[in-house]
């Protein structure tokens, strides 16, 4: 499924945000909140990345992504990209089952492991903060 912003030539603004996401954009916007709040120095960048995906938001420190925030109809999706380290640590914490099951099942690249989220509604809100805190501690 691709994002619900298509078009290469008009990067989305907030209002389209809020349009496309409904109700879950306080959602978004607390996603990208947290993850400034623990890396300061974190910035954001919408990125086209063709006709088969759209439009996704990205929030970066210097060198590397620190969530995917990816946009469709009236939800969206949160991905990451987990080295060995990281995995390790999120396996012996307290996330949900569901995720660990989902992160131990993804192949394992150079860069690590990645995993996409559908975010609907509040009941994965702090598993999610938590994987923001591995992510930029790791």
């Amino acid at each position: 499924m691709k994002s619900v912003f298509i078009n290469k030539n008009e990067k989305p603004t907030n209002e389209d945000l809020k349009k496309a996401l409904g109700e879950t954009v306080d959602i978004w916007n607390s996603f990208v909140e947290f993850t400034h709040a623990n890396d300061p120095a974190s910035f954001d960048e919408w990125n086209f990345s063709g006709e088969k995906f759209g439009w996704s938001f990205r929030i970066k420190d210097k060198k590397r992504v620190l969530i995917y925030l990816l946009p469709r109809d009236k939800f969206f999706k949160v991905a990451f990209v987990f080295g060995q380290k990281a995995t390790d640590q999120i396996m012996g914490s307290d996330v949900s089952d569901e995720i660990k099951a989902e992160l131990n099942a993804a192949k394992s690249y150079a860069e690590g492991r990645g995993i996409r989220i559908e975010i609907r509604d509040t009941t994965k809100i702090e598993d999610i903060r938590k994987l923001i805190q591995f992510k930029i501690a790791n």
